[in-house]
């Protein structure tokens, strides 16, 4: 287990910000994973858990207390139950399943982070969430002090939530199982019209394993939604604010001030979401409200490639990323009368 001092984190995130911890642990098992919670728990140390840090935004000033990076390892399959470990890289996990030939993670293909963050955000892309094959959790329960297994109903999942997103502070994720499908080479049934359209299939439709993540890369990397260190549209969070969830009442008064700003041909984009609510897209929000792709002058900006996305131009503080977001909630707000959300977890900061 390797321990340093007055440590940068801004290289342990992929917007590349942040101020220092004053002490990080790197954990590469289970047990050390355990001994440095329990450490900082007996101590009360405030704790700081890092995976992939593709979901953090922490403040210029750092973090004052314990960070702990989880770089456990394993990749296990065995027949279609694959088990992950939390520090496995996701995007390496997805193109082993692939290759395996098995079905049900493979559009989300490209996600950068860990294995472990994939059941806290409930990630999902392209028509695929964890939630639909995750079997079980396996965490260490900082409350009751022991490890404890959760079954797929116990993390009760949502939109982008999770028992785990609910009590951060009670939960740290070890390890994740997954039932996939062995559809003999086949990916599920493609249900995200824009994969459809770029596959040249029907929704529904099943394609070659290697063809949807393929695609699913491509569709990505346009977005500048895969990692490249040399393109600054990919020193993000990915998408910085979730799409809005609204009561039939508020996507009404929605629909109309899009209405009244827009014309009246206007429908904005509204997809079912459970008895008496309607989800609507962040993207089509930030754009039509003025924050169009390469918005901003500073060195935070929107992403030129996605409106959902804000990005670190290079010399970027976490203030000026803080600003931008403001901006973009305010200015939506006073547009439509929706405010935004953000998706990254934020460290000694907030909106």
């Amino acid at each position: 287990m390797q321990e340093l001092h007055d440590a940068p984190l801004a290289p342990l995130t992929t917007f590349r910000l942040g101020g220092p911890a004053t002490r990080l642990i790197t954990a590469t098992t289970d047990a050390e994973v355990i001994d440095a919670v329990r450490e900082a728990d007996d101590s009360g140390t405030p704790l700081l858990l890092i995976g992939g840090g593709s979901n953090l935004v922490i403040g210029d000033k750092g973090f004052d207390g314990t960070a702990l990076r989880i770089a456990t390892e394993g990749f296990s399959l065995d027949g279609t139950a694959l088990e992950l470990a939390a520090g496995e890289v996701w995007t390496d996990a997805v193109a082993h399943t692939v290759e395996a030939g098995l079905a049900g993670i493979e559009c989300l293909a490209g996600i950068p982070g860990s294995a472990g963050a994939t059941p806290i955000q409930n990630v999902g892309a392209y028509g695929q969430e964890v939630s639909a094959t995750i079997t079980e959790v396996v965490a260490y329960d900082r409350t009751a002090r022991e490890t404890v297994t959760l079954s797929n109903a116990e993390c009760a999942f949502s939109y982008r939530h999770s028992r785990f997103k609910a009590e951060p502070e009670r939960y740290v994720v070890l390890r994740v199982r997954f039932a996939l499908e062995d559809a003999q080479g086949l990916s599920g049934p493609v249900k995200y019209a824009e994969t459809a359209r770029a596959l040249g299939v029907a929704p529904g439709e099943r394609v070659p394993l290697a063809a949807a993540r393929e695609t699913v890369l491509k569709l990505r990397a346009g977005k500048g939604m895969v990692l490249d260190p040399e393109d600054h549209d990919t020193w993000s969070a990915g998408s910085f604010f979730t799409n809005p969830i609204l009561g039939d009442e508020e996507f009404a008064a929605f629909r109309a001030r899009a209405k009244q700003r827009l014309g009246e041909d206007t429908e904005p984009p509204a997809y079912p979401a459970g008895d008496g609510h309607t989800k609507t897209s962040a993207a089509w929000l930030i754009d039509k409200a003025g924050f169009t792709k390469g918005y901003g002058t500073g060195p935070a900006r929107i992403s030129t490639k996605h409106t959902l996305a804000l990005t670190n131009r290079g010399a970027a503080t976490t203030e000026d990323l803080l600003a931008l977001a403001r901006e973009v909630v305010a200015g939506v707000r006073e547009a439509f009368g929706v405010t935004l959300v953000n998706e990254p977890v934020t460290v000694g900061v907030t909106l």
